[in-house]
């Protein structure tokens, strides 16, 4: 690979540094006002994030401060900004790195950080349509008569439903980048596609665990997760053949054309 590749990547330091600089400034005012706009729909976005409790039969929530509302809607919007942003600040790191890279690189990672976004968002919508409610109806089922005239009432805390809701949100969505890691780790040789072959049966224990960990205890809200775990693993070995099917193609045909130049 020739250094004539390369699109200006002799910058000295401090230039870097400057443009590190800038990239980050837009990242935090992309951030600043995605807080802004969010904070002014707080009420919307938090009611969006509560409606699985109310579709559960749960129409109360509780704060346990005087300020904890304020708060609650705090964290709601920052949360919302996060996701809001998200994109802005991708792009951003994708223009720090870019001119560093070669062509090849640069076509290579670009599939990457467009399938992220993507990812993230499948993962994330599957746990607030399916995994949530499931584990909420789970959850909220030990309510009741006790005997003795004593009744169970669940009365949840906002701060901490929020906290539940988004640690589901996060823990699915960083789950469905599975692929987008292990593509990477192919890709950079630190794995090879027939080590990941051979090491499938301790992926799907690695999976199950993972559920386990990351949700609550009734075997629906794991299955919701492992099952998808295990089919992002299986799908990533299918991708990973296929480009490095691709890759071998395109290094023999460069090798007959160096060798036809050099005849």
């Amino acid at each position: 690979m020739s250094d004539n590749e390369l699109e200006g990547t002799e910058a000295p330091l401090l230039d870097h540094l400057i443009e590190l600089r800038r990239r980050l400034l837009y990242c935090v005012l992309a951030l600043v006002l995605a807080f802004a706009v969010c904070f002014y729909f707080v009420k919307p976005i938090y009611g969006f994030l509560v409606h699985p409790l109310a579709q559960a039969g749960q129409d109360k929530l509780v704060f346990t401060s005087i300020m904890g509302g304020f708060f609650v809607e705090l964290k709601v919007a920052f949360f919302a900004a996060v996701m809001v942003a998200f994109p802005i600040v991708a792009v951003q790191l994708w223009q720090f790195v870019a001119p560093g890279l070669y062509r090849k690189e640069k076509k290579a990672l670009l599939p990457f950080l467009l399938a992220t976004p993507a990812l993230f968002i499948a993962g994330a919508s599957l746990a607030y349509w399916v995994t949530i409610p499931t584990a909420l109806h789970f959850l909220l089922g030990y309510q009741g008569q006790l005997g003795g005239g004593v009744e169970q009432v669940a009365l949840p805390d906002a701060e901490k439903y929020l906290g539940f809701v988004m640690q589901f949100l996060f823990a699915f969505g960083i789950s469905f980048l599975l692929p987008v890691l292990l593509m990477l780790l192919e890709r950079a040789g630190i794995v090879t596609y027939e080590q990941l072959k051979g090491a499938w049966r301790y992926s799907v224990v690695a999976a199950f665990a993972i559920a386990a960990v990351l949700t609550p205890p009734d075997i629906g809200s794991q299955l919701l997760l492992a099952i998808p775990l295990c089919g992002l693993y299986f799908l990533s070995l299918v991708a990973i053949w296929f480009t490095r099917r691709r890759r071998e193609k395109e290094s023999e045909k460069e090798a007959a054309a160096e060798a036809a130049a050099g005849e």
